[in-house]
């Protein structure tokens, strides 16, 4: 299954930032027939927002994908100090032309089933639309909350089911080709599994996208 993740995430790299971003015209086609128009830079911004700006703890950010959302946030957290990770190789590549500048960045190529960091290491962890793709959603689940400090901030978004058919259809279809990968969260399901792990939540949704930020018990 993570093979076909990422030979899936390989073919799309010359339209991935377009799609997600909807900066071209049939890209914003795409995110107002399938996604209800749901535009992901303001739910980035939304969830990015949740870091303070005097941050300067350790930040995980699982999966960093190209890091079209967060380069300019990461530009104004000079103090701390953030990993970012991906499965994705070809991913990493094209982050780290985003990143150059930024010494407090440091990429690793991994796998959120087996995060090579010690418990409770920390502060923030972040995951925008990684886990609606990771292959084993409940090592993720384990594995994000293991490495979070108690009293730490768990904050991201991403694909939830049942909340609308288009989104629904479309997100079936992606998954034969590895784009996405089931099963999915449904809004009830999301919340059971933070309450279960985090306290003081905050969870919203626009059209079939979940954001939230909690704290970890």
């Amino acid at each position: 299954m993570a093979d076909k993740v990422q030979t899936a995430y390989q073919q799309s790299l010359s339209v991935y930032d377009d799609v997600i971003t909807g900066r071209k015209w049939w890209s914003q086609l795409y995110l107002k027939l399938f996604w209800d128009g749901v535009d992901d830079n303001k739910i980035a911004k939304q969830v990015l927002s949740y870091i303070p700006n005097d941050f300067s703890g350790k930040l995980l950010d699982v999966p960093v994908g190209t890091g079209v959302f967060t380069q300019q946030r990461y530009q104004q957290l000079s103090a701390a100090d953030i990993q970012a990770l991906d499965y994705s190789s070809e991913m990493l590549d094209i982050a780290k032309q985003r990143f150059v500048d930024l010494s407090n960045v440091t990429l690793v190529q991994g796998d959120v089933g087996d995060l090579p960091y010690p418990d409770d290491h920390f502060d923030i962890v972040l995951s925008m639309n990684g886990f609606h793709v990771f292959p084993d959603k409940e090592k993720a689940w384990s594995e994000t909350t293991r490495v979070l400090k108690t009293g730490g901030l768990f904050m991201g978004c991403f694909y939830v089911a049942n909340q609308s058919k288009r989104t629904d259809l479309i997100v079936k279809l992606l998954s034969l080709k590895g784009w996405f990968t089931p099963p999915f969260e449904t809004m009830e399901s999301l919340k059971n599994k933070l309450t279960s792990r985090y306290s003081e939540i905050e969870l919203s949704v626009e059209g079939a996208n979940a954001y939230f930020c909690a704290v970890k018990k």
